[in-house]
């Protein structure tokens, strides 16, 4: 089931649907799992993401609020965080405590890393008190490893594609512009970069722009006759 869902995360097409093939599996794969979500780190602040339900996000985000949770001392110290029982846990009584009054009983927080690279956690929830066993744990942290590789390929391909439409849509400002001022294709270009820092905009969003500018026109125009 772990191979398959390996291949299955290789076919995903961008992040997001990576990130919810994870969560997904982890309540079909990992023993006594009820709810499922994953915390991102984005700029220095954990963001839930595709929870499995409400709760989980409302969980995941106190954290963040509180400033302490199993989540955070899975990202924040690398290893396998595990809750036997929120109701009696006194390691973090103020979320323990929601998490108990929201039928959240037993907890289980995988770090997502890839090498030295940390991406977040995934957070799995029971509603029962020692719900998770040994090998939740173990097939817990073999899906959070998959799901780690599979976010690293998705946003490398997501960097790589925007790369691409990048160059393309300034390829096609600099042709406007050679075609436009009669300049040459270094001319150019010099021309965008210096646009670029005099308006203190990026290239691509200036390049962007140009293109924009010059189909607007042509739909204003109207077909050839």
């Amino acid at each position: 089931m772990l191979g398959g869902l390996a291949i299955e995360l290789q076919a995903q097409s961008n992040t997001e649907t990576t990130l919810q093939s994870i969560v997904e599996a982890a309540v079909k794969l990992v023993p006594g799992v009820r709810w499922a979500g994953i915390s991102l780190i984005e700029e220095r602040q954990v963001t839930p993401s595709v929870p499995t339900d409400e709760l989980v996000a409302e969980l995941d985000s106190l954290q963040n609020d509180l400033d302490q949770g199993p989540c955070l001392d899975a990202l924040r110290e690398q290893h396998t965080v595990s809750i036997a029982d929120t109701s009696t846990d006194t390691r973090w009584p103020q979320w323990g405590r929601a998490a108990s009054d929201r039928g959240v009983r037993s907890v289980l927080a995988f770090q997502l890393f890839v090498r030295e690279e940390n991406l977040g956690a995934l957070n799995l929830y029971g509603d029962a008190a020692e719900v998770f066993t040994d090998e939740s744990e173990v097939i817990g942290a073999v899906l959070a490893q998959h799901g780690a590789v599979a976010m690293i390929g998705a946003q490398e391909t997501a960097q790589f594609n925007s790369a691409l439409a990048s160059r393309d849509v300034i390829g096609q400002a600099k042709g406007l512009l050679m075609a436009r001022e009669n300049l040459t294709g270094f001319a150019a270009f010099h021309l965008l970069t210096r646009a670029s820092q005099t308006l203190n905009t990026k290239l691509v969003t200036l390049a962007r722009r140009l293109v924009d500018d010059h189909e607007a026109g042509l739909t204003q125009q109207g077909p050839p006759n």
